[in-house]
């Protein structure tokens, strides 16, 4: 029982956290644009070369490849960028007069909006791809470590270790800092916290007014006003409550965080009451 409980603890906490609140420099926005942005400046330099030595039609087709390249891979943003720059760069470089915004072909002119719509479609439809298998990759993890924890909580023999492995479940799930306590006459008895960050005050008064308004709580919004943390109340059959908080990012807050949440509270609730029961008691003690 030991064994398997310390098992699932190893696996789950494997997938660490990401930090809510990145620095900008690390900001995966941040690094899409500067991904276009350097991707678009290596189709620039190819492009300049092959039409220093060779005569090819349709060169402009060269700028959509970062266009779709940064679509895929970082979103519809970036994908925008790198369209936008391919334009400029296909008529500042490639187009009569060189080295300069203006157009003295009318041709070139439509060349040029032609590029730029092409840009669009093509990075409307990379990101829309990108996003689905992000999407169906995400679902994957989600359900198999979902699995994982239905099979493990039976083999914690503790509320303790069912507030563990609960709080690294959502952390794993929904990669963001999650909080899982346990409340006992209006004070928490046991919490754990997975991710870099800790409880405040007005965090904790937060979840405190979750349960006892039995709704969830959203960061920012009255009476989370400055928590960083959603919460959602936990009442169980037999009476015990606990609360569970997600510090999402604000610019990356999943539209319905409440369907994955509902099934950890769901199995969260079994467990708990299982330990009260007059049946788990006697398996504790037998154990």
């Amino acid at each position: 029982m030991v064994g398997a409980s310390s098992k699932s603890h190893l696996e789950i906490t494997r997938m660490p956290p990401a930090d809510p609140l990145p620095s900008p420099a690390n900001s995966p926005v941040v690094v899409g644009y500067l991904a276009a942005l350097v991707m678009t400046a290596a189709a620039t330099v190819l492009a300049v070369s092959v039409d220093l030595g060779v005569t090819i039609p349709n060169l402009s087709l060269i700028f959509v490849v970062p266009v779709v390249i940064a679509g895929a891979s970082f979103g519809l943003g970036p994908s925008l960028c790198a369209a936008i720059l391919g334009a400029l760069a296909y008529n500042f470089f490639l187009t009569e007069p060189r080295y300069s915004l203006a157009v003295s072909d009318p041709a070139n002119v439509w060349a040029i909006a032609l590029l730029f719509v092409v840009g669009l479609v093509v990075s409307s439809v990379a990101f829309t791809s990108g996003r689905r298998a992000t999407d169906a990759a995400s679902l994957r993890r989600q359900t198999t470590v979902l699995q994982g924890f239905s099979r493990d909580i039976v083999a914690a023999d503790k509320p303790e270790a069912i507030v563990s492995l609960t709080s690294e479940v959502l952390a794993g799930v929904f990669e963001v800092p999650a909080v899982v306590m346990l409340v006992t006459d209006d004070a928490v008895s046991v919490k754990q916290i997975v991710g870099a960050v800790e409880l405040q005050d007005a965090e904790l008064g937060a979840a405190l007014s979750s349960l006892a308004a039995q709704t969830a709580v959203r960061a920012g919004i009255y009476p989370a006003v400055t928590s960083r943390f959603d919460f959602w109340p936990v009442v169980t059959a037999r009476g015990q409550s606990a609360v569970i908080g997600l510090a999402f990012d604000p610019a990356e807050r999943p539209s319905k965080p409440e369907m994955l949440v509902d099934i950890v509270r769901g199995v969260l609730e079994l467990a708990l009451d299982r330990q009260l029961s007059p049946a788990g008691g006697n398996a504790r003690s037998a154990g």
